[in-house]
């Protein structure tokens, strides 16, 4: 019997057992790793913690290499001469000989006993005359600069440039301000031609508008003969410009970023459920920005949602409870407002009432609507269908955010479905009674003036008025997506939440609370519910694929609580493309 002791995996080298799970080791700056094959030298450092500073590289566009500010120092083991072994040192590498000249790390993938070096003379120096060129001719007007505080160049100047430059002749002049879409403007000065506002309409947007012209010192960035830069998406491009060269009109020398405060929360304009960030100051919402999730949006998010934030602050936004009193509407009070509604509803029967909610309200929301259904006890409840146009990438084809959650709450295969027969109550009039929840019936449901005209008691909640609420007996005001927590659940079965950026108008209410308060005083009991949480904590209970969750554990990127057949577009094209090698990812 052999004393040799067995192979087991205690034994083993850790390069051996990553050589078993198809990894490859690299030395990152002195500390040895574990990759898998094909994985980009700057996405291996970017793993682990290791700066690499970087203008051109976007991990969801091609690459092409054209910055060279991603410059490290690449080493491999040396060949050895015909008959030699390799020698090793106790760890089971080979020594490393180091390249006399940098490597770019975004376009040169990982190797078995690789080396990178992210610092040292020979990268550092390099880095440094990359910068001294980018800076050439960029005008020094960061102080003016709507980039400012978010800054590629101005960070990594600081950070990896010489701090002095040794150009004394005049900068070249290049366009400036120039509209070149609807929704974004050029500063074509401050371009460093990274190209990917090229590569995003290219690959992503598959609309090639942008290309570069002339050549060296004089090349600039430009759209195509007769076209403007106003695809739907086109600021995601200012968005992923690492300089001031691209800027939304829309945000244009509005805000300081470092005044801003970022809160995530979702988009509500598609079924889609885009991630986005809201920025605010002083209770005002400053501009929406696409929030990464690979699961949903990956990176990008479409200018058509991302500037439907507007209305919030519009001119004709309900900022407190109104009574009709001698056909004019009148300020009154919460309590006054639920006791009215409680007290009208007392003189009509169960199916004389109907209820009617939208897509757009939140799970708690439409939970608390199907308890007020059972309070009343009647039979007609349905929501309002919103639909339009899907495109090919994030657009969904229904325009309610959380069609699936109502689904999922009101236990209903098409939650819309009940519409169009109360419709013909109203019109018949066999229904009395209607209350509405955050829909104007007239501009979206088909609804009439003279429809409504046949109702006895009509009660909306609402953001701004709108010609159903010029006819309600009781208009409630609300809040908007910004102003109130709750979660959703989008057309892929991901349940996702929503989070407050600013606070609504003082007397407005969360929805949520108007339904709750709506509900006591209609069955004449003191409501327990003070929390959202606990609401949610509720429709765990009592819905199946809710179980087991709360409000804090669905975290910012969402969860799967259901699996559906919907596929959104932008993701199917973005992994083909992974998968094919193409990016990163």
């Amino acid at each position: 019997m052999s004393d040799t002791p067995s192979a087991t995996a205690e034994t083993k080298l850790p390069k051996d057992i990553a050589a078993e799970k198809g990894l490859v080791n690299v030395q990152i700056d002195g500390v040895w790793h574990q990759f898998p094959k094909g994985t980009r030298m700057i996405e291996a450092c970017r793993s682990v913690k290791v700066d690499v500073p970087y203008y051109c590289y976007h991990p969801k566009l091609t690459v092409p290499g054209n910055c060279r500010m991603c410059l490290v120092q690449m080493g491999m083991p040396p060949r050895p001469t015909p008959g030699q072994d390799p020698t090793l040192d106790e760890s089971g590498y080979q020594p490393i000989g180091w390249m006399p000249r940098p490597a770019i790390s975004c376009a040169n993938t990982v190797a078995e006993n690789m080396g990178i070096r992210t610092t040292g003379e020979l990268v550092e120096k390099c880095r440094e005359g990359v910068m001294e060129f980018l800076l050439i001719n960029h005008p020094l007007d960061c102080p003016i600069c709507d980039q400012a505080g978010e800054c590629r160049l101005q960070e990594q100047s600081v950070g990896f440039g010489r701090g002095v430059s040794r150009f004394v002749d005049m900068k070249v002049k290049k366009p400036k301000n120039i509209d070149i879409g609807p929704r974004i403007r050029l500063d074509d000065e401050r371009c460093i031609m990274c190209s990917r506002c090229i590569r995003f309409m290219d690959e992503v947007a598959e609309d090639p508008v942008l290309g570069f012209t002339q050549r060296g010192t004089h090349t600039t960035l430009t759209v195509h003969p007769g076209r403007l830069l106003d695809n739907n998406y086109s600021l995601n491009t200012a968005d992923i410009c690492p300089v001031g060269a691209l800027t939304s009109n829309d945000f244009r020398f509005q805000m300081r970023v470092w005044f801003l405060k970022e809160t995530p929360s979702i988009d509500v304009n598609c079924g889609t459920g885009t991630n986005i960030l809201i920025h605010t100051r002083e209770n005002t919402i400053h501009r929406i920005t696409p929030r990464q999730n690979d699961d949903v949006n990956s990176n990008w998010m479409p200018d058509s949602h991302r500037l439907n934030f507007h209305y919030i602050d519009s001119d004709t936004r309900l900022t407190e409870p109104l009574a009709l009193e001698n056909g004019q509407h009148v300020p009154t009070t919460w309590q006054s407002a639920n006791e009215n509604a409680a007290t009208a509803l007392k003189n009509f029967q169960a199916d004389q009432i109907a209820i009617i909610g939208s897509g757009r309200m939140t799970n708690e929301e439409l939970h608390l609507l199907k308890s007020l259904k059972e309070t009343v006890g009647t039979r007609h409840l349905s929501l309002v269908a919103r639909t339009g146009e899907a495109d090919s990438l994030l657009i969904a084809a229904d325009r309610n955010p959380n069609t699936t959650g109502a689904k999922l709450i009101l236990g209903l295969d098409d939650p819309s479905g009940s519409l169009e027969s109360i419709r013909a109550g109203v019109q018949s009039g066999q229904i009395k009674a209607l209350l509405v929840f955050g829909e104007d019936l007239i501009t979206d449901a088909g609804f009439t003036t003279e429809d409504l005209a046949n109702l006895d008691f009509l009660l909306q909640t609402s953001l701004l008025a709108n010609p159903t609420a010029n006819q309600a007996n009781l208009v409630l005001p609300g809040a908007a997506f910004a102003e109130k927590r709750g979660s959703m659940v989008n057309l892929t079965g991901r349940l996702q939440r929503l989070n407050r950026a600013i606070e609504p108008p003082v007397q407005a209410k969360d929805d949520w609370e108007i339904l709750r308060d709506l509900i006591s005083a209609i069955s004449g009991t003191k409501s327990e519910t003070f929390l959202i949480e606990d609401l949610f904590k509720s429709i765990a209970a009592s819905v199946p694929a809710f179980d087991g969750l709360t409000l804090s554990k669905i975290g910012h990127a969402g969860t799967v609580i259901i699996e559906t057949d919907y596929k959104i577009p932008l993701l199917e094209n973005e992994r083909a493309r992974q998968a094919a090698g193409f990016i990163n990812g």
